[in-house]
């Protein structure tokens, strides 16, 4: 009987994906990500959860904390994104170094042949997939795990529905039940409302600033630069405008934001480095995302150095440097990079 390690949250996708694996002939351990000290009751509450399903399935879980690593490797990289004026990723730096990362190797160190998650998303071995779930997919976050993890990975849930899964978990016990009834939890684990709260316990971020045209010239108030990430357009002034102005570029160095119309937005072609290919080609065309919740659009790319250069066969707006570019040919992950230069 083949191990399989189970990432498992406390949410309703973890504590159904490891009912599903044991029910497939699977032996089946748990493992929990502690990934910061939240004292809000946080860990408390997901164990609790963890513990009721893991008594019904009969299996054991681990407690694994990351805490270390994932405040250098994810909460430092998230705060200093912010205060160098660029948009960081969390997400996909937690999957690459944290999830399939540390908690795989734990895994491998404990005897699994693979280790599952709850994400919505496909795997053959080789490359990821577009979950058939779209409004759920998760490949866009799991672009940058590396090669070498890809064997190991299982996601049961590649083909469901979330609504279905909840169903399914309101059926199956009371402590799946419990788990339908909580709130889901938030995107990003450690901000608990904005990320503004988070960023303005390492640096003060209410510092005014100059609100620049284009040209350079002097167009109203800001709140301070860190307030802000590309395409925003509220919560600054802009002297004598009439129509909407969008931030278009941020200075941290000298704390201004540079705004203009929304045409002004607009985006050709893009610069990305720290590349994860799954495919060999240094030139090709394909479609690419360039944040989580837009449509891909048709591209050309060419590779070179360990940096990509894409361009766009039209144009797309509001693309924040520090995003990260996936590219797509058809539902499945070609690779990904992240996005440096924008123009």
């Amino acid at each position: 009987m083949k191990k399989v390690m189970v990432g498992m949250s406390g949410g309703i996708d973890s504590s159904v994906t490891a009912y599903m694996l044991q029910n497939d002939g699977f032996e089946v351990e748990g493992i929990y990500l502690k990934l910061h000290n939240r004292t809000d009751g946080y860990h408390e509450k997901n164990l609790q959860y963890i513990e009721d399903v893991a008594k019904f399935l009969g299996i054991k879980y681990h407690i694994l904390d990351l805490t270390n690593e994932f405040k250098e490797e994810v909460y430092d990289y998230f705060v200093n994104s912010y205060l160098e004026g660029t948009t960081p990723n969390p997400c996909v730096k937690c999957n690459r170094q944290i999830k399939f990362g540390a908690m795989l190797d734990f895994a491998k160190k404990h005897g699994a042949s693979y280790l599952a998650t709850g994400h919505y998303a496909k795997t053959d071995g080789e490359f990821f997939y577009e979950a058939d779930d779209k409004t759920k997919d998760q490949s866009y976050f799991l672009s940058q795990v590396t090669k070498e993890a890809l064997p190991y990975m299982m996601f049961p849930l590649s083909t469901y529905k979330k609504e279905d899964i909840i169903k399914f978990g309101e059926k199956l016990d009371s402590a799946y039940k419990r788990i339908t009834e909580k709130n889901e939890s938030q995107e990003i684990c450690f901000v608990e409302t904005v990320y503004t709260d988070v960023v303005k316990k390492h640096a003060n971020i209410d510092i005014p600033g100059k609100v620049l045209d284009e040209e350079g010239n002097v167009v109203g108030k800001h709140k301070g630069y860190m307030h802000y990430t590309i395409g925003k357009r509220r919560g600054f002034t802009v002297d004598g405008a009439h129509e909407p102005h969008f931030v278009i570029k941020l200075n941290p160095k000298d704390n201004t934001i540079i705004v203009g119309k929304k045409e002004a937005l607009e985006i050709n072609s893009v610069e990305i480095e720290n590349l994860n290919m799954f495919i060999d080609e240094k030139e090709f065309d394909c479609s690419v995302k360039l944040r989580y919740r837009s449509k891909s659009t048709p591209c050309h790319v060419k590779l070179e150095n360990n940096k990509g250069y894409i361009e766009l066969e039209e144009p797309v707006f509001g693309v924040a440097v520090g995003q990260l570019a996936v590219f797509y040919k058809d539902e499945k992950v070609l690779g990904s990079g992240w996005i440096k230069n924008t123009k």
